[in-house]
């Protein structure tokens, strides 16, 4: 059978011409094909009413799910230290992450959580597959709360089903405009919570309910409460399908022995109802209940092998144990195994040299990060120089250099900064108060070098500021810069 996507143009068509391209069907029930049978290229999407299992999976992905909404709509609200504990505050280009801010100067932390995020990723998909899709995936997990709602409102799988079938009527109406107004409100919190991150939550909340906020914070609001109604809503598996690209390079990390769902062929085929089968003609332990299929939330059927569209959330492992332990059967008709296990009966092997290899690179980065992290000094100085003269000379005839120094602290709590400097020369710096700044404040702080030009005996001379927390001596930085002098 030659397949040609899931979703065919609806004015394309083609032929399908045997004599001209040479096919070949290995799949295990072959499907006779009509060579001048017409298909479409682009159908229709046809709407999935996926049907509620119970099981030791979902209870898993139950609890994973709730950790993640729990997180994302409460970490905006938790305080640290008198300040909101995770905050991207843009307009200040400062990210405050429990207790530790960042400055755009440290955007090379961002590029290591990136990599820990990405090689972290390959090591759970190369040891067990596209668990992260399945179990805290975002788009899954809020795709699954409004699938919920949809079967408080509308019904189990065949009451939704018959619903959309029937008529327009009251009833209809009363139960589509519940489904609909909740699934607003929970992506209108969604939205909310999401631009929370990124301006204080409680100062949001308060400007928002007393029409204060300005109209970006409306826009941005409105905006991610339709993409979150769109996509949970409405696209669901389509984002899967055609947006999210770990589905469609996951298969490059796979290798014969990463845990995938698969079904056990050898033990299920062939299928039948259970009655059909006799001694003279036995039948496998797949009973051919299509339930595997009812339950999946991306209307795939397991039983046809791997498929980029399974997202391993295990909802057809559960059902199908459900009916095995009906029928006296063992378990595990489908189940996450191997594919040497599979297929060659081979014992389970997790020492694989890419498994290690993504678990090194991982490690590595992130005790780099962690050692990086713990150094840091949440402090940034940086020298600047007097273009308007390379030097000049004062009225007792010494010769001076003017500076600038830009101080930034990256602490959350202001800090008084005493300066001074360090050279082998007899290189003086002008007295210089301490400077208050606060958090996340850059100020620019004019100082003065000088130096007695009997005493100088070349044009260029090395020299160091140091700037001091007062009271925390833990906190100091450093800055290069040159003294320049009349050639002697």
């Amino acid at each position: 059978m030659l397949y040609c996507g899931q979703y065919p143009h609806p004015y394309t068509r083609f032929t399908l011409m045997s004599q001209k391209i040479p096919t070949q069907d290995r799949s295990p029930d072959p499907v006779k094909v009509n060579p001048t049978e017409e298909f479409e290229l682009y159908a229709k999407r046809k709407k999935i009413h996926p049907r509620t299992i119970k099981g030791i999976f979902q209870s898993i992905r139950n609890v994973t799910m709730a950790g993640m909404l729990l997180a994302y709509f409460a970490l905006p609200w938790v305080m640290w230290k008198g300040h909101q504990a995770l905050l991207f505050d843009l307009p200040h280009r400062q990210f405050n992450i429990f207790g530790f801010s960042f400055a755009p100067q440290d955007f090379f932390f961002l590029s290591w959580m990136l990599i820990m995020g990405a090689f972290g990723l390959f090591v759970v998909t190369v040891f067990a597959g596209r668990v992260f899709c399945g179990y805290v995936c975002p788009q899954t997990t809020w795709t699954r709360v409004f699938m919920w709602i949809e079967k408080i409102t509308e019904g189990e799988r065949n009451a939704r089903i018959k619903l959309d079938k029937a008529d327009l009527s009251a009833g209809k109406i009363g139960r589509r405009l519940a489904k609909h107004t909740l699934w607003m409100l929970v992506a209108f919190a969604t939205g909310f919570s999401f631009v929370g991150y990124f301006t204080p939550i409680r100062d949001l909340a308060w400007d928002f309910t007393n029409g204060s906020l300005d109209v970006w914070g409306y826009f941005f609001i409105g905006l991610f409460t339709v993409f979150t109604y769109m996509n949970a809503g409405w696209l669901r598996e389509q984002v899967c399908f055609y947006m999210c690209p770990y589905g469609r390079f996951q298969s490059v990390m796979f290798d014969k022995d990463t845990l995938i769902i698969s079904y056990d062929h050898e033990r299920g085929e062939p299928r039948g109802a259970l009655k059909q089968s006799t001694a003279e003609n036995p039948l496998g332990d797949c009973v051919d209940c299509s339930l595997c299929v009812q339950v999946c939330p991306t209307g795939i059927d397991i039983r046809d092998g791997l498929q980029f569209q399974c997202i391993q959330c295990a909802a057809c492992v559960d059902a199908c144990d459900s009916v095995m332990d009906k029928l006296n059967k063992p378990r595990g008709l489908v189940r996450y195994t191997t594919e040497h296990i599979l297929e060659e009966h081979k014992p389970y092997h997790w020492m694989r040299p890419r498994l290690i290899g993504y678990t090194t690179v991982f490690l590595a980065v992130f005790v780099l990060f962690v050692y990086a992290l713990a150094t840091r000094v949440p402090l940034t100085v940086e020298a600047l120089r007097d273009r308007s003269s390379m030097y000049r000379e004062s009225s007792e005839g010494l010769i001076e250099n003017a500076y600038t120094l830009r101080i930034l602290n990256k602490a959350q709590v202001p800090y008084t900064y005493q300066v001074s400097v360090e050279s082998n020369d007899d290189i003086k710096l002008l007295p210089v108060p301490g400077v208050v700044v606060k958090p996340g404040e850059v100020v620019s702080v004019p100082v003065t070098l000088q130096a007695n030009p009997a005493e100088l005996h070349k044009s260029k001379y090395e020299v160091e500021f140091k700037v001091e927390a007062v009271n925390a001596s833990d906190i100091s930085k450093e800055t290069k810069t040159v003294f320049l002098a009349p050639h002697s």
